[in-house]
């Protein structure tokens, strides 16, 4: 399939008016706590401050990175960079617990601790966005605080005798209860954002136990995260990796997308095209930065974003599905937003990689749900749930769990992607 020019330029360009014009602004304009420091993150529908007096790890840590990345990738003329030098101030003068080490989970507003158990899910981010600022600004406090989370995450997170990591702690690094409290499961989420930060850690350090660890972390997705069989990410574990039922964590992501009881429907068989998607592009990109494995990964990277592409796409009203089962189909059609900008970037990536003929079609229906439908043009943000068809569920601009992360990141890599391609077909 030869792309057509044309079609290429214009996504392209509504990429990047979406960014310059809409979405960086958005955050640009409203999300700068020049009082207290750090970044407000919970706006409602219209963009206005919601008032809620909670600062996250998460979206601290995200929009740091979001700030950083864009700054690296060109944009903002300066100002990025600022906010970003802004919110690592914030994190390390009020999130940084002085005497056990690590981030705390949440302050309030004032930076005053809130919740102080260390969560992993939030660490790693930290390496991940602190790694990144120092990529983009040169300040060194960025490698040196991710470093030094790495060193406490390998010293009372990893699991010596099952590999891979644990995830809920308190504050003082010993291992929260069973159950709710998150002590006895191991999950995809955390192992594959555990993936992006060793990439970017040793991208930003070049040490070698960054790449060793991240090789670590790669074999275990392989080998006991990922289905057997379909390449597709499994949630949730035992600590001796047997899969394990999704259970809702008593302070950590998930809340609002589970029913009554804290079980969540099909429970044990469910996936998500959207994380499938987003694990083959970052293991792609690992590649790069290790400059090694291509070979080895591609066809398992291959197998992940076919899945994705052909039970999350909906070619009928354009976007993603939630989620469904391993052996294809679709447990939930309504369309979330951050699965949208991972197989947005995905899709791309796959037509870099192994020709557009079975991956353009798939980021076309995609990228027009997004833009006709989810993205909020009136205020710049995206709408964070929708019905199939692409009427909003929630109205929320963000919050703690829908910030600036995957939507900025989709347009900076979607931008380049595009870019590429369009060089290819010119």
């Amino acid at each position: 399939m030869a792309l057509d020019a044309r079609m290429v330029e214009a996504c392209l360009d509504e990429c990047r008016r979406h960014l310059t014009e809409e979405l960086l602004p958005f955050w640009l304009d409203r999300c700068l706590d020049g009082k207290y420091g750090g970044f407000i993150t919970h706006f409602d529908k219209d963009g206005k401050d919601t008032g809620e007096d909670e600062k996250s790890l998460i979206a601290q840590s995200r929009t740091v990175f979001t700030m950083s990345s864009a700054h690296r990738a060109g944009y903002g003329g300066g100002r990025c960079a600022e906010y970003a030098s802004h919110g690592v101030d914030f994190m390390i003068e009020k999130m940084w617990d002085k005497q056990y080490g690590g981030f705390y989970w949440t302050v309030n507003r004032k930076g005053q601790v809130a919740i102080d158990k260390k969560i992993l899910y939030g660490l790693s981010f930290c390496m991940y966005s602190l790694s990144e600022y120092t990529l983009a600004t040169g300040d060194q406090r960025g490698i040196e605080y991710a470093g030094k989370v790495f060193d406490l995450v390998k010293k009372y997170a990893a699991d010596t005798m099952y590999g891979g990591y644990f995830e809920m702690f308190e504050r003082n690094w010993d291992l929260c209860g069973p159950g709710s409290g998150g002590g006895d499961r191991k999950t995809l989420d955390v192992h594959m954002h555990l993936m992006e930060a060793f990439t970017t850690l040793y991208e930003c350090s070049r040490e070698s136990i960054h790449l060793r660890t991240l090789i670590e972390d790669i074999d275990l997705l392989l080998k006991r995260i990922l289905h057997p069989k379909y390449a597709t990410g499994i949630p949730q574990f035992t600590p001796s990796w047997e899969v394990a039922p999704q259970i809702k964590f008593d302070i950590v992501w998930g809340w609002d997308r589970f029913a009554e009881g804290g079980v969540k429907p099909n429970a044990n068989d469910n996936t998500s095209a959207g994380h499938n998607v987003e694990f083959a592009w970052l293991l792609a990109h690992a590649t790069d930065i290790m400059g090694r494995g291509w070979d080895q990964y591609k066809a398992v990277i291959k197998k992940a974003m076919d899945h994705g592409r052909d039970n999350g796409v909906d070619f009928e009203y354009g976007g993603v599905y939630t989620e469904g089962p391993h052996a294809g189909g679709v447990h939930d059609r309504e369309k979330e937003f951050w699965q949208q900008a991972e197989v947005m970037i995905g899709m791309l990536e796959g037509c870099l990689r192994f020709g557009p003929k079975d991956y353009w079609p798939a980021y076309e229906a995609v990228h027009r749900f997004v833009f006709d439908k989810m993205i909020h043009h009136k205020v710049g943000e995206w709408w964070p749930l929708m019905t199939r068809e692409g009427k909003p569920i929630w109205t929320h601009m963000s919050h703690s769990w829908k910030v600036n992360y995957h939507t900025v990141r989709c347009m900076v890599q979607c931008i380049n992607r595009l870019e590429k391609l369009r060089k290819l077909e010119g």
